[in-house]
Order: C-alpha cells, then sequence, then structure tokens
C-alpha cells in the first residue's frame, strides 16, 4: 500500500494513476474529494496535511511508502511543524520510506534559514523535516512544470496574446506527467534512499516560443507581448499571490535571461526514454486554450 498525497493536482493523480496501473494498492489523501477527481480503484481519505497531520494516523496504517507532496505544508508560516508532526505518525506506524516532491528553487547544501528566496526556504524547511524523520527518503526538486502555462488559457482564450516579463527567458519545464513516472519508480524500486534527484524537460525554450507552439496546436496565431515586472507583480498580488512569493518567482525568472537553465538527465536515467517536449504537452492540453473547461484547484505547484 503506497499513501499518495496532494492526490487530485498536477502530479499526484498521475502518481496515483501510474501506481494503480502496476497493481499497487493506493491510499489517495486530498483536501477535496470531489467525484470523479481521483481515480476510480484508488482508497480516497479526506484529511488535510497542514492543519490536522495528526487526523491522518489511521491512514498510515499498513502502507509501505509515502509520497508526499511539500505544497501541502506550504500555507502557513512555518510548515516544518505540521511536516514533523505527520512523518513522526509515520514512523510510528512503521512506514519504511518517502519520497518528497519539492522544488528546484532549494540550494542543495543549504540550510533552510540560509536559503537565498522565500519559495526555496519553504521547500527546505520541509526537506529537513523529511532528512530528521527516521524514514528512507528521497528528494524530487523539479523545475518549473508545464502545467504553469494553464494560467495563460484566459489571455489566449481572450485574445491571442500572453502579457508577461522576460519573454526571451530560457527554462527546460518539466512536463507533470514525467515527475509521476520518476516518483513512482522511486517509490517501486530500491537503491534511492538518501538521495536528491532534479527534474528539468529535455530542452530549454523561452516564454515567447512556448506561447508559439500552444498557437501552432490551436491553429491561430498566439503571441507573447512583453510588460514591465512591476506590472507583472501587480497581476500576481491581485490575484493572491503573496507579494514575497511573487518578487522571488520574477526574480527567478529573470535569471533565464542571463544563462539557460540546466538540463537534468533524470528523467531519462530513471525511466529509460527522455522527457515529454513542450510542444507535447501544449497539444495533450489544447482544449484549454481553446475553449472555457473549469480549471480545478492544483495542489500542487512550483516554479
Amino acid at each position: 500500500m503506497i499513501l499518495v498525497t496532494g492526490a487530485t493536482g498536477n502530479v499526484g493523480r498521475g502518481v496515483v494513476e501510474l501506481l494503480l496501473a502496476q497493481g499497487v494498492k493506493v491510499r489517495a489523501v486530498t483536501r477535496d474529494p470531489a467525484s470523479g477527481r481521483i481515480p476510480e480503484g484508488a482508497e480516497v481519505v479526506t484529511g488535510d496535511l497542514l492543519t490536522d497531520p495528526a487526523g491522518l494516523g489511521d491512514a498510515l496504517h499498513g502502507v509501505d511508502a509515502v509520497f508526499l507532496n511539500a505544497a501541502a505544508f506550504l500555507h502557513g508560516t512555518d510548515g516544518g511543524a505540521p511536516a514533523a508532526a505527520f512523518l513522526e505518525l509515520a514512523r510510528k506506524r512503521g512506514v519504511p520510506r518517502v519520497v518528497l516532491l519539492t522544488s528546484g528553487t532549494v540550494q542543495g547544501g543549504v540550510p533552510a534559514d540560509q536559503q537565498s528566496n522565500v519559495i526555496g526556504r519553504m521547500h527546505r524547511v520541509v526537506e529537513e523535516a523529511v532528512e530528521t524523520s527516521g524514514l528512507g527518503w528521497t528528494l524530487l526538486r523539479p523545475g518549473e512544470f508545464m502545467a504553469n502555462s494553464l494560467d495563460w488559457a484566459p489571455q489566449i482564450r481572450a485574445t491571442d496574446v500572453v502579457r508577461a516579463p522576460y519573454g526571451d527567458a530560457r527554462w527546460a519545464p518539466v512536463h507533470e506527467r514525467d515527475i509521476a513516472d520518476v516518483a513512482v519508480h522511486v517509490l517501486t524500486t530500491d537503491g534511492h534512499f538518501g538521495t536528491t534527484y532534479e527534474l528539468t524537460g529535455p530542452e530549454t525554450i523561452t516564454y515567447h516560443e512556448r506561447a508559439r507552439l500552444i498557437g501552432e496546436v490551436v491553429g491561430r496565431p498566439v503571441r507573447l507581448e512583453e510588460i514591465t515586472p512591476d506590472l507583472a507583480r501587480s497581476a500576481m498580488v491581485m490575484g493572491g499571490v503573496p507579494a514575497p512569493v511573487a518578487d522571488t518567482l520574477l526574480a527567478l525568472n529573470a535569471t533565464g535571461l542571463e544563462r539557460a537553465d540546466e538540463i537534468s538527465p533524470t528523467v531519462r536515467k530513471l525511466t529509460g526514454r527522455p522527457g515529454r517536449t513542450f510542444a507535447q504537452w501544449a497539444r495533450e492540453n489544447r482544449a484549454a486554450f481553446e475553449s472555457r473547461p473549469p480549471r480545478p484547484q492544483d495542489e500542487d505547484r512550483t516554479r
């Protein structure tokens, strides 16, 4: 039995689907067990790791591994305490391993209180709780999710124009399904304890190029119109992003102008195939950019 947290999120749902396809029993934890959001065949558990980690104690009985999403602990002032409380429960229930989905913004080898940005600091706090939990642990640090480009969908549907700063910043965004593939491999095979895996996509690509590729998929020209970082920050804050997080995201994006993202070999090494490209992701998500489907609240996001 594997316990999957954030089971309705971009990565968590894929982890559940892949495990079930392999015949693995899955206990899926989510704050919102709405009908149809958890793949059929999983045991659904409603819970909130941030506000009531102790409430998941019973869900840990008979569990062989936990897929833990750090995003579950990032909405409070200190996610380390609830993370540690949950992990202590897991240890007492005899859970042998935990795989943590964290963030590529974390600086390796740097303590949480010395991280250079707020996103890295919040994730590193949870990482430290995992590393000191007494469980066998593995960290997955993905870079920017391709799924973050779904934020462009309202603009593209309305005007075919994306308004964003740093259009020439070059990153290697990772497909959420590739993260799920790696997570399932690590959850179900040995030899990964004490290992940190960085994950990226197989290519670097600018924001201008992403807009163009989406346009090719929907069959009409889509372009990115650059705006100032100040305008972008205002829009993010008005949309509910905390100001320190908005500042960090913009600062990180700006570094992509100075140097291209480094491509990680992790996906190919662990899955035996190259990662999925942004063009493939765009084809898979075509409907989001050409119609107006409701978008459920994601349970995981990272830079």
